[in-house]
């Protein structure tokens, strides 16, 4: 059995709003797209998901849309060894910090939810993992 670290599911079933289930993709996708942009997702994931990892990288899809698009679900099997380590490390709910970072960059009200999938917030965020990402290089290597 795979690891899981998030899915959708979870977070558009527990809605205490009338919000679009794709708010639902937002926060996991965020994390998704900095996976892709620094190249820690599998080989499996890259083959199966080809065109759609071009799109993002492209701009055409955010990373929210390729989280959907790939059913909603971040899995272990979905990263590479790297992606999985630092994954761990910062993306898991209870010991990482990501959605600590997340809350504190969006000033998340009313919810974690309201944040807009946006590439500006994208690369709002993307500033957050870079940092967190170079501190875990230098305390890893």
């Amino acid at each position: 059995m795979t690891t899981i670290y998030d899915k959708a599911k979870y977070h558009y079933e527990n809605f205490e709003e009338d919000l679009p289930r794709k708010q639902a993709y937002v926060h996991t996708g965020f994390f998704i797209g900095w996976l892709i942009d620094n190249d820690m997702v599998s080989e499996d994931f890259q083959k199966s998901y080809e065109n759609l990892i071009a799109e993002f990288k492209q701009r055409k899809m955010t990373g929210p849309e390729v989280y959907e698009k790939t059913g909603g679900v971040l899995a272990k099997d979905m990263l590479n060894e790297e992606g999985n380590q630092f994954a761990m490390f910062y993306f898991d709910f209870e010991t990482g910090e990501y959605r600590y970072h997340y809350l504190e960059a969006f000033d998340c009200e009313p919810s974690v939810y309201h944040v807009e999938d946006t590439w500006e917030n994208y690369d709002h965020i993307k500033d957050w993992i870079d940092n967190e990402y170079e501190y875990w290089c230098e305390k890893n290597k």
